[in-house]
């Protein structure tokens, strides 16, 4: 592998955490740097990143446990389950109908509107699901569903509000007990849980020049599109969870039938699956999800078939895409 702390001077990082995968095991752990500039604060195993948009990898599991469970319907108009909010019907949606399975891949004609889905410095600035959705520009279908992709936060949201109108639980709740708690995940939690959270071993964010962000962390409301708070090692308990589901010995209960569906090209991209992006086909087939917020940039790309797979974190936005910068060398230095 290359010289980790070498590349890290180079790029200003100041704290990574990195888990690998072989063969259907752990086969690398390793930490660098600190929690927070300009402290002794190193980063350990336990040390809990902000992994912002990974939160819809986990979205998309949630959703096939519940569609495992008969409970939601991937090709169903969501609008019939939907109750605190509706997706407002227009001609875009006379044919084609807005359902879990066109929000998870991107492709459910919802654009986010500019400006949207910003941050929140204070807990006594969140919003409620319905009061995002309704927002300065109120959320709506722009072009028929499964026509175009469209990378949305906003699809999460509706999703997570589906979810919690047919549940009468909130999503972070339901993540715990159905996701977190059978994979003993014990150190992710949500941005919505912070203020009652221990934050001593939470990574505080950095800009691209290794200084602090304001505020040390933000607070993304809507979780299911980026409020996760975790650690590679948790996510790679779930990563090694999908990979025994292709076997069909989940932990958590997806079967066979439900991560085929989970790695399959949906609508118009065939790099798109379920809350997560393709590469490659059949053995060497590549499911990748990437997380970039305020002060941090994280990936998780594993290869279900071949049992191998990598997650990094770390907590310095690098302002560059993840595989253009210390992460996409340590990506290729491994395959």
């Amino acid at each position: 592998m290359i010289n980790i702390r070498e590349r890290m001077e180079h790029y200003r990082i100041t704290g990574l955490s990195l888990v690998a995968i072989e063969k259907g095991k752990i086969s690398k752990t390793d930490q660098f740097g600190v929690l927070e500039a300009g402290t002794d604060k190193y980063v350990n195993e336990h040390s809990i990143f902000n992994a912002c948009s990974i939160s819809k990898f986990l979205t998309s599991i949630l959703v096939m446990k519940l569609v495992e469970q008969g409970i939601v319907d991937l090709d169903e108009d969501i609008n019939k389950k939907l109750v605190s909010w509706k997706v407002p019907d227009n001609q875009l949606t006379k044919h084609k109908k807005v359902t879990l399975r066109n929000l998870l891949s991107h492709q459910s004609g919802i654009v986010d509107p500019e400006g949207s889905f910003a941050t929140v410095e204070s807990f006594n600035d969140m919003p409620s699901m319905v009061e995002i959705l309704n927002g300065k520009t109120p959320i709506e279908v722009m072009y028929e569903p499964e026509s175009e992709f469209h990378y949305s936060d906003a699809g999460f949201c509706v999703i997570q509000l589906l979810i919690e109108d047919i549940m009468s639980k909130p999503f972070s709740v339901l993540m715990d007990e159905l996701i977190f708690q059978p994979l003993s995940m014990t150190n992710s939690t949500f941005s919505t849980s912070l203020s009652t959270s221990n934050t001593d071993n939470f990574a505080c964010g950095h800009n691209q020049n290794g200084t602090l962000i304001p505020g040390k962390y933000f607070i993304y409301p809507y979780s299911a599109a980026c409020g996760i708070w975790t650690t590679p090692r948790d996510l790679t308990k779930l990563l090694l969870d999908v990979m025994k589901a292709v076997k069909g010995q989940s932990k958590i209960g997806i079967t066979k039938k439900q991560v085929k569906e989970l790695l399959t090209p949906q609508g118009c991209k065939e790099w798109t699956g379920l809350g997560i992006f393709l590469d490659g086909t059949d053995e060497k087939l590549e499911l990748s999800s990437l997380g970039w917020g305020v002060g941090f940039q994280c990936m998780l790309i594993a290869y279900p078939y071949l049992e191998q797979g990598i997650v990094m974190m770390t907590n310095t936005d690098t302002g560059m895409h993840q595989m253009k910068g210390i992460m996409g060398e340590i990506y290729h230095s491994l395959y």
